[in-house]
């Protein structure tokens, strides 16, 4: 099983906690900046003793400095943007507003004053006041980056996140340094598809803040979704350091180690998710499913009827449980739990393909083309049931049927060997020698290419494994041979630019990553070597 969807943009109330938080620590330097090497009123000393209680956490004694202050002078703006800063941290919205108002009136022309007050309307959900005042600030500064990234951030949770990206953009330019402001980028890319640079947003939020722990989470989520498994490992390892006690960032963190293939290091993540929480189904299946990914055919069942005493009713881990024990050459088990699987859900495809090669493999032909034929009514496109049922025609002697399932499965997914080596003997069976032997040629060149892609992954790997240990000359010669048998391969052009550019080969390190970005466009969101 795998976890479906990315994670959610902040709810609003969180949002609100965040940006206050940011906008009174911009606050307290600024005024804490305006009190260092003057003469001070007795006014000013009030406010400083209650910024000085602020910082420590006495909420009391800051509000009876500030008002203290205030009663020394009605007019200092400082005063009354730290009170509201009080009030606001009380929940005491319309109090904190009346103070800031206040500060507004005494500063009209300070883009500060405006851009907290348009947080603390955020607060109060009037964000059509919220708005105004952040581009007043910026009227005023259109270079002020705290209201620039406020507006981006309203405008994302207005549900303008064209917008959004782009006044977040210029947010990150005003200011580099601003982790959250890059992390709501990546929200804003994220909402509009634009995987790619939501991953790069993130990474640079995460490069910023490495214990930022929401950005690491996205960042893994999206990379994941993406396909960039590593950067998805290396984030989901420190969300894992970052909240041990998260049986979601376990659980996570073994998803991408096993499509990795590390199945070993999968099961210690779910095996930790489980201690924390031993009665998640969800997380149960997936440690069976890796169980199966490492040929533990046993243990796979064994939890996964675990899981299913927490979730009877899961259509998925009976299907899981119903793979195991096709592996395990318990057809019958099998064909129980694909058929409970199908009550379940009626709409599973892939339990009636499996249903039906597993039918076919109990010798019940009739049975099993008719699952086939289902599975391909709720999947037209399904080219392993079209090519299954095409041997499965053949064995019944239904020689013109078998030969159109198959035709059909090649016409859709023309670069498999297997269905034209199958439709050379349909059709040899027919006597159309000629045919045959058309089909028999192009599925030996299929089958060639399909080996040296095999051997490239194999290459690939191998030269990732020696890049990860530092020999440097063993990565780049494993690397090669990877690009010279798939040319094609953008990770393994990627692969080879990072083994060079370790080397001192910068221009050919360059020119590799070039292709990497030309033949998958994803590469440009990666490091450069």
């Amino acid at each position: 099983m795998v976890k479906a969807g990315l994670c959610g943009i902040f709810s609003l109330s969180h949002l609100c906690a965040i940006l206050l938080a940011a906008v009174l620590s911009l606050h307290a330097g600024f005024a804490a900046s305006q009190s260092v090497g003057r003469d001070q009123t007795p006014a000013q000393k009030a406010h400083d003793k209650g910024l000085a209680a602020l910082a420590a956490g006495d909420l009391a004694s800051a509000a009876s400095a500030f008002q203290q202050s205030l009663r020394l002078d009605p007019r200092n703006a400082d005063a009354h943007r730290s009170l509201a800063r009080i009030f606001a941290q009380q929940q005491k919205l319309d109090d904190a507003l009346a103070q800031m108002r206040e500060a507004e009136k005494l500063q009209p022309n300070s883009p500060a004053i405006h851009d907290e007050l348009g947080v603390l309307l955020v607060q109060k959900d009037d964000t059509v006041a919220a708005a105004a005042e952040f581009r007043k600030a910026l009227e005023l500064d259109p270079h002020y980056q705290p209201a620039k990234f406020h507006s981006g951030v309203l405008e994302l949770k207005s549900g303008d996140a064209a917008s959004a990206a782009l006044t977040l953009t210029e947010a990150v330019q005003l200011n580099p340094h601003d982790a959250l402001a890059y992390y709501y980028l990546g929200n804003a890319r994220e909402a509009n598809n634009d995987l790619p640079a939501a991953v790069k947003a993130y990474g640079e939020a995460a490069r910023l803040n490495p214990d930022f722990a929401p950005a690491q989470l996205h960042l893994g989520l999206v990379a994941q979704h993406s396909g960039d498994m590593e950067t998805a490992a290396a984030a989901f390892s420190r969300l894992v350091h970052l909240t041990p006690n998260d049986a979601d960032a376990h659980n996570d963190l073994g998803l991408v180690l096993m499509q990795q293939g590390d199945g070993e290091a999968a099961v210690k993540q779910f095996q930790e998710a489980l201690k924390l929480r031993p009665n998640d189904a969800e997380i149960r299946g997936n440690l069976g499913a890796v169980y199966m990914q490492l040929s533990n055919f046993d243990g796979a069942v064994e939890e996964l009827r675990n899981a299913l005493k927490t979730s009877p009713d899961s259509a998925s881990l009976h299907y899981d449980l119903a793979l195991a024990l096709k592996l395990k050459d318990d057809l019958p088990g099998a064909v129980t739990e694909l058929k409970e699987a199908i009550r379940l859900d009626p709409k599973l495809t892939d339990a009636y393909y499996t249903l039906g090669v597993t039918l076919w493999q109990q010798g019940e032909l009739a049975a099993s083309a008719d699952q086939l034929r289902t599975a391909i009514k709720l999947k037209p496109d399904y080219v392993e049931a079209y090519s299954t049922l095409g041997s499965v025609l053949r064995q019944m002697k239904q020689l013109p049927e078998a030969a159109q399932a198959l035709q059909e499965g090649i016409r859709l997914q023309p670069d498999l060997p297997g269905p034209h080596t199958t439709l050379a003997g349909v059709l040899r069976q027919m006597g159309d020698k000629e045919g045959a032997s058309e089909q028999t040629r192009i599925g030996d060149e299929l089958a060639k290419a399909k080996t040296n892609q095999q051997a490239a992954l194999f290459s690939l790997n191998s030269g990732k494994r020696l890049l990860k240990v530092g020999d440097l000359e063993g990565a780049v010669s494993q690397l090669r041979h990877a690009v010279q048998l798939a040319p094609e391969s953008a990770d393994s052009h990627y692969q080879l630019a990072l083994a060079l550019s370790r080397t001192g080969n910068k221009d050919e390190a360059a020119a590799e990553y070039g292709l990497a970005i030309k033949l998958n466009p994803r590469f440009a969101s990666y490091p450069q070597p």
